[in-house]
Parts: C-alpha cells; structure tokens; sequence
C-alpha cells in the first residue's frame, strides 16, 4: 500500500464517527510497521481518547520506528483527555504523517512542532481536502463560534416543494428520505419554524434502521405558538428549544415547563445572526435548517447558509401558485445573489441530490 492509501484507511475511520464527536472533530489514524497495519483508531466521542490512543495502544510494542497515519494534528494540549503528542512522542513513533493542521488559530502547528522537536519526521497535507470535508463544521465553529449551517430542501424538476393546494407527501422517494435522516444524525441541531410545526406536527428526530443520535430540536416561533401536544413538546427522545419573543407573556411561558424543554428569549428571533451567535455559546457547531420556503428565504437573504443540499425527484408540478423552496422577496439584485460550488451530484433512487458550498468560505 501507498502512503496516501493508508491515509484514505484514516480518513474512512474518521468518517464513520461523524456526528457523534461534537464538538470534538472526527479522527481518524493507523499505526503502520513495516509495511503492515499495527494499530487502528477513531476518536468515538467527546471526552472519551482520541484516534491516535486507540492506534497506539492496538500497536503496542509494534509502534517503536512506525508510522502514524492520523487525519488532524495531533493535540498538544491538556484538555478532558493528556495531549496526543506527547503520547506519540513516549510511543517510539519514528515519523507522523498528518492530513490537515488544526484549524484553530491559538493551536495550529503547536502539535507538528512539538513532535518535531522530539526528533519525529512530520509530513503534513496527504489527503488535505478530503480530510477538510469530514469536519467542515469543526473548522467553521472555532473561527466563527458559530454554527455551521445546512440547509436542505427537496422539490421536483421545476423547484416546486408542493402543489398549489399544499400536498407536498412525498415529493422525493424513500431512499432520499433516508439520507436526511443521516444528516440529521451527523447535526448538532436541526432546525424548522412555526409553520412547519403547526402544519406537519414532525417528530425531527433520526430514524435509521441501525438508529442513530437524535439532534436537538429548534422551533423558530416568535409568539410561542407551538401546540402542548405537539411532537416536539411531548416526545422526550430529544431536547426542544423555542426560540421566542422576550415580550411573550409570562403565563404562557410557564406552560412549557418540562425538562426536555427549553425557552430561548431573544428581543427579535427573526434576526438569525445574532440566533446563531446564541447558539454557538451553547455549543451548537452544526445546524441542519429543514424548514419551509419562508424559513429558507429568510436563511438565504441573511447569507448565513454554509452548504445546501438539494434533493431534485424526476416530477413537473407547474403552476404559478405552486410554493418553491424560497418563498418571500428573496435577493434583489443578481449582483448579491449567493454563489456556490457544486461539490457532488449524485443519484439516489429515483431522485438527484446536489450538495452545494457558498463560495469563499
């Protein structure tokens, strides 16, 4: 095997955590000794060892004068867990190849240089842009603090998301369906408005057949609108967060007194810069917006959507009063419209999917 062929071994372990690190990114890394794998690790969780420990120790002995293949630099601080680094240093590793520095600016390249002055030969950028990919949301949350954002939406051929009489089950096929829930695995959060929760009662939790980890549920609704028997409100499969009015009344407030309930107050909810700044502080890294045409306008027109992925089902619908996927005044001037790299077309069942990055990000 290549060099960059057991780095694609590490990139593969660290893709299959995604969505279960937060807010830890996902890793992966292999111990390589003469040409054979020694050791395999994966970082599995927040607060629990990270890639290179479980390489190393699966290695053992066999670690003296190998290789370390790991997908993100090494930490090289004191944190829940003793920094990497220093492991690997004790280990006898003899040279460390790492796809991508860490992306906060207060460590990067503290862990290749501590490695370097023990002696160690490090190699950085194998598999650079790949390894990128697996934690866009990592590397925006520790130079924003805020979170990354997804914003899904399927429709047919000609951009309808429902008739003109509303029916919209199912516009995409099942197995579109199914990767949704996927993303909604891999997301901190997962966001929809009012309307969606009055219209559609979702339960917006993850529902694959092997399971999966259920986001956080956040409900845009200003005046605090959303049913006490609603979903949201009485499945306690995973936290629900209201964003509200700081002026609702102090009576109602007190009817969504449960313990998977939460209540953020915000002097104007619709001005999502400062939403996503607020939930950044409470530890979002990943939001996945799967709201209606509305709640996509307003995402779209506030230049706050990092990728969207658009579901496309092989179906014409028409008509002028048929919804699409943004609905209100949308971006004026085609000057200020929102540019985007087309990063995959692929297709899933029946339906297309495309999975779209704003530029310059």
């Amino acid at each position: 095997m290549k060099e960059i062929d057991y780095m694609q071994l590490a990139i593969q372990l660290a893709k299959t955590t995604k969505g279960q690190t937060s807010p830890n990114p996902a890793v992966g890394a292999v111990v390589v000794k003469n040409g054979e794998v020694a050791g395999l690790g994966s970082h599995l969780k927040a607060g629990e060892p990270h890639a290179e420990v479980y390489a190393l120790n699966m290695a053992g002995s066999k670690a003296e004068g190998a290789t370390l293949y790991v997908t993100l630099e090494p930490c090289s601080h004191y944190g829940k867990t003793p920094p990497c680094a220093e492991l690997i240093i004790n280990s006898g590793v003899k040279r460390v190849i790492i796809a991508m520095k860490d992306p906060n600016p207060n460590v990067a390249g503290k862990g290749v240089e501590m490695l370097e002055k023990a002696g160690i030969d490090v190699n950085v950028g194998i598999c650079q842009e790949e390894a990128k990919k697996i934690n866009d949301d990592f590397q925006h949350y520790v130079v924003s603090k805020t979170p990354f954002v997804t914003l899904k939406t399927a429709m047919t051929i000609d951009g309808k998301i429902a008739t003109s009489t509303g029916e919209s089950k199912w516009i995409t096929g099942e197995k579109a369906r199914a990767d949704v829930h996927r993303y909604r695995h891999e997301h901190d959060a997962i966001l929809v408005g009012i309307g969606t929760v009055l219209k559609d009662n979702p339960k917006l939790t993850t529902r694959l057949p092997e399971g999966g980890k259920n986001p956080i549920r956040i409900i845009l609704d200003r005046q605090l609108k959303t049913p006490l028997d609603s979903f949201v409100v009485t499945d306690k499969s995973a936290p629900t967060w209201i964003v509200i009015d700081k002026n609702v009344e102090i009576e109602r407030k007190g009817r969504y007194n449960f313990p998977h309930v939460k209540l953020i107050e915000m002097s104007d909810p619709h001005q999502l810069s400062k939403l996503m700044l607020k939930l950044g502080q409470l530890g979002i890294t990943s939001l996945f917006v799967e709201g209606g045409a509305h709640i996509n306008n307003s995402f779209l027109t506030a230049k706050i959507v990092n990728q969207f992925i658009f579901y496309i089902a092989p179906t014409v619908i028409g008509g002028s009063d048929a919804p699409t996927s943004f609905e209100g005044m949308g971006i004026k001037h085609l000057k200020d419209a929102m540019k985007l790299n087309i990063e995959s077309v692929e297709q899933i069942g029946n339906d297309l999917k495309i999975i779209a990055k704003r530029k310059n990000m």
